[in-house]
């Protein structure tokens, strides 16, 4: 079969549990794909072919023995900020890029125990710390929509191989939009789930109070396929909930949209920098909803001004502590002939790091410095649990909330963004970060340069579920998930 690739997650598994084709059939199709297509995208950072084969293997003899899970033998991607045994695992940084990590991040040992298959790993913004997968060691990744473009990021290697049909799915991380945001550039469904609902452990730290892993696929189905396999408590995460995980799967039908109330923050609708065809598409996919039989209420966010300054004095503090570790003794990159202990730290930080993973870590070590904490980081702090108490009140009369996932489509390679300019281009998504909640994104609809536009819908906690269910119901009565990037068609 040759359109293999065109498969919905549902109908692969059908595919391999019926032996209409092999997971090693399926796997070697991808592969082949990757090989053909993937110099032009540069999603994948390492490819692992060796790794795969086998894995479709064991897969293909589980089937035939009966004892198989429902996605045994399918290929996944994991964005590489996951530790994957024996493989090199970068976070797209030059100060990993020789570690092979020894132990596997829990995403990935439950990927593995439900038999999917690991193609490779994905490109991102290093250490996932930017919005357009530009600021990796191994150069920028391309928007399979158009290549002169950015994916978004710092998912924006899993959002490419999903979009340019060289994975079915792929997961990814998201600690201020990094899941949701690619997603909106790439036309794809991306789930950022509930702080603590799927486990951190073996995930490359940023900041550790809003990391949160979640899955990047075509559609809400193939995402609660994926949801299924990685959400659920974790002894070895001290910040994992133990509590009862749904069928995501199951309880596609189960939300009505018939009598939803969808909440329109009317300050989302007023930033300054929102694309009118972004706003227009957002608005017909509310339209739409409406039409469903949703009932759209109008509620106020008012905090709408603290969420970026708040969360660029939190998420570099914790970066500063967490990058702490990276010293040029233990692992990772370091330099040459130092002549001493501190030009070891200096040279290894300074020659193993990025320009924007040094800029957060200067800030977030200034904020957390004697005399500033208190006026910056504890201040934020504060502000934070104000931002989460305005989400607590708007959801006290609507459902969800919805917004859009950024305020224009993808940018141009090379746009050369200040910092400033690239961090505003957040201010839809950093929030439900700082609050701890769910949000996916949903493609609905073009720009006028053919550019994916995506609408964010907000849930409050644990209620992936019913987010993963609206968009099932919206993409029954649209077609903006099918429609595939110039690339992907370019290679049917």
């Amino acid at each position: 079969m040759t359109n293999l690739h065109r498969l919905s997650i549902r109908e692969l598994s059908e595919g391999l549990q019926q032996g209409k084709f092999s997971s090693r059939e399926l796997t070697q199709h991808y592969l082949k794909r990757i090989e053909k297509i993937d110099a032009q995208v540069k999603s994948y950072v390492t490819v692992t072919p060796e790794l795969a084969l086998s894995q479709a293997d064991a897969a293909d003899a589980a089937i035939k023995a009966g004892n198989a899970t429902a996605l045994a033998g399918i290929p996944l991607a994991h964005k590489d900020i996951f530790c994957t045994q024996g493989v090199r695992t970068s976070a797209g940084s030059k100060m990993l890029d020789n570690f092979i990590s020894p132990y596997d991040a829990t995403v990935v040992t439950k990927a593995k125990a439900a038999g999917l298959v690991t193609l490779g790993k994905v490109n991102m913004d290093e250490f996932a710390m930017g919005s357009t997968s530009e600021s990796s060691y191994y150069g920028a990744t391309k928007n399979p929509w158009n290549l002169d473009y950015v994916p978004g990021g710092s998912s924006g290697g899993s959002a490419a191989v999903v979009a340019a049909d060289l994975a079915p799915f792929a997961t990814g991380t998201d600690t201020g939009g990094s899941i949701r945001q690619p997603a909106s550039f790439c036309g794809l469904t991306g789930l950022k789930p509930t702080y603590g609902r799927v486990s951190r452990f073996g995930i490359i730290a940023f900041a550790s109070s809003l990391d949160q892993a979640g899955p990047m696929a075509r559609s809400a189905e193939d995402c609660a396929y994926l949801m299924n396999v990685i959400a659920g408590h974790d002894a070895k995460d001290s910040t994992s909930v133990d509590k009862k995980v749904d069928d995501y799967v199951a309880n596609l039908n189960a939300t009505s949209v018939k009598g939803l109330r969808i909440g329109i923050p009317k300050q989302y609708f007023n930033v300054a920098g929102l694309a009118a065809d972004v706003k227009a598409r957002v608005e017909e996919s509310l339209k739409k909803l409406e039409d469903m039989g949703a009932i759209l209420v109008e509620v106020d966010l008012n905090m709408v001004e603290a969420y970026v300054p708040t969360y660029y004095l939190i998420a570099p503090a914790e970066a500063s502590s967490n990058l702490s570790r990276y010293d040029g003794v233990r692992y990772g990159y370091r330099c040459e002939n130092p002549v001493d202990l501190m030009d070891l730290y200096k040279r290894s930080r300074s020659e193993g790091f990025g320009e924007e993973v040094k800029r957060r870590i200067l800030i977030g070590t200034y904020a957390l410095s004697a005399g500033y904490y208190d006026a910056y980081y504890v201040k934020a702090q504060k502000v934070r649990r104000l931002i989460q108490q305005d989400f607590l009140k708007a959801f006290e009369n609507v459902d969800v909330i919805a917004a859009p996932s950024a305020p224009t489509t993808a940018y141009k390679i090379g746009a050369n963004l200040s910092p400033t300019e690239m961090y505003l281009g957040d201010v839809y998504t950093l929030a439900v970060n700082l609050a701890g909640l769910p949000a996916i994104n949903a493609p609905v609809g073009l720009d006028d340069h053919n550019l994916p536009v995506g609408l964010q819908l907000i849930g409050n906690y644990w209620s992936e579920s019913q987010l993963l269910s609206i968009v099932h119901q919206y993409q029954q009565n649209t077609d903006f998930h099918t429609q595939r990037a110039a690339i992907a068609e370019e290679n049917a």
